[in-house]
């Protein structure tokens, strides 16, 4: 299955059905007067969350949904039958924007949250809503109200508890191939990843999910390399794991590059907590690994750590480290589920 992250896609509502004119025709019953119904309501558009997609890529062969079109009213006051409602099945994570691709409309984040995205048009009167005491055979009845036409962009951000950024061939890959079941693609050359990888990475008998994303480069926020649009995949993580390649040689720069790109992306990334990892330590050694070590952690005054994905060695100690952030994250996550209150069903208004 091919990974799509954003898609645009245009929706309307149903159209209200039209009343009906009608009058009564019955075996003695003389000048029976109107009975025509009222118009049925069109049909909404509402948005479903589920935790069994993990793509936008349905998005890509269908982009235009029309909910169905409310029925006329019959005569005897039968009111016509409402259109069918559309629901659209999205991926946890998914954000709705406007055309605009900034101003949120929506951020679908609980399983099973449905939303109510545009309301179906009312259907319209049919001559008995007309009836008076001065106007006893009304002819007049009224069409169906018009529904709602909105194109909006959906983004998908992944879920996940921490990310893993630094520069190409750093070696994230390989570390989330170590510490989960994930295979993704490693090779020894730039950008071998193209799109976000998860996977689920157990430590002191709990699970935490890992996102690694493409590679950053110098002025990615200007569209270098593959740009900054897969750091929305690290938005809504707990922590940041950033991984320097120890045997480059300017690995302060390395280091001072990837903050710059992420103050650069905004959305709070720059200040998300940050376990700073010095990897392929057994390229260098010990000793000369320590040494580096101490050179990273004077030049930034934060603690650094030393592992090698390919053996093992520090893998631990950072997940542990990593785990104290993601637990302190879902406990603040609770309490502020706990303290606001969001409903189940919501509905977005134009207006």
């Amino acid at each position: 299955m091919k990974f799509l992250d954003e898609a645009k896609i245009y929706l309307e509502s149903g159209k209200g059905g039209a009343g009906a004119v009608a009058f009564r025709r019955e075996k003695y019953i003389d000048m029976g007067g109107p009975c025509g119904g009222n118009g049925g309501r069109g049909g909404h558009i509402i948005f479903e969350c589920v935790e069994d997609l993990n793509t936008l890529i349905d998005f890509r062969y269908t982009q235009h949904f029309r909910a169905e079109v409310g029925h006329h009213g019959e005569g005897a006051n039968r009111t016509g039958a409402d259109g069918k409602d559309m629901v659209i099945r999205v991926p946890l994570g998914t954000v709705i924007l406007d055309e605009d691709k900034e101003t949120v409309l929506a951020d679908m984040m609980t399983p099973g949250e449905r939303m109510m995205f545009l309301k179906g048009g009312d259907g319209g009167f049919g001559n008995a809503h007309f009836k008076s005491a001065t106007n006893r055979a009304p002819r007049k009845f009224l069409p169906g109200w018009p529904g709602q036409e909105k194109a909006v962009w959906l983004r998908l951000k992944l879920i996940a508890d921490s990310g893993i950024i630094g520069l190409p061939n750093a070696g994230k890959s390989t570390f989330l191939s170590i510490v989960s079941r994930a295979k993704p693609k490693i090779a020894d050359y730039p950008f071998t990843t193209l799109v976000p990888n998860l996977g689920v990475v157990y430590v002191h008998g709990r699970e935490f999910v890992m996102a690694d994303i493409p590679g950053l480069i110098e002025g990615a926020h200007e569209g270098h390399g593959l740009g900054t649009r897969f750091l929305g995949h690290v938005e809504r993580t707990s922590v940041l794991l950033h991984l320097i390649d120890i045997t480059q040689d300017d690995i302060v720069g390395a280091y001072k590059t990837i903050r710059k790109e992420l103050k650069a992306y905004g959305g709070g990334l720059a200040k998300k907590p940050e376990v700073i990892v010095l990897n392929k330590m057994d390229a260098l050694g010990q000793e000369v690994s320590e040494d580096q070590q101490k050179i990273l952690s004077k030049a930034i005054r934060k603690k650094v750590h030393l592992i090698s994905s390919i053996s093992g060695e520090g893998v631990e100690k950072v997940l542990s480290e990593l785990w104290q952030y993601i637990e302190k994250g879902r406990a603040q996550d609770k309490e502020n589920a706990q303290d606001g209150f969001k409903p189940q069903d919501t509905v977005f208004d134009e207006e």
